[in-house]
């Protein structure tokens, strides 16, 4: 897994602030998937960091929710 860059992250923060504008359910679930990512990818190079793990996990388990049943 590799570490997010800065870039990355950066990308991420703006369209979370943009997001606030323009959503629709499908933008939010694939937003909230991106979100996860990145924060689990933070947790895997912060292995000592007990926050960044459950920060990671939250998102997680909030960007599951938001799927579309299959």
């Amino acid at each position: 897994m590799p570490r997010p860059t800065i870039a990355e992250v950066s990308a991420l923060i703006a369209d979370l602030a943009a997001f606030r504008q323009d959503r629709t359910p499908a933008d939010h679930a694939a937003l909230m998937q991106r979100k996860a990512d990145v924060l689990e990818r933070i947790a895997a190079h912060t292995p000592g960091d007990a926050d960044a793990a459950e920060v990671a996990r939250l998102a997680r388990e909030r960007a599951d929710a938001l799927k579309p049943a299959d």
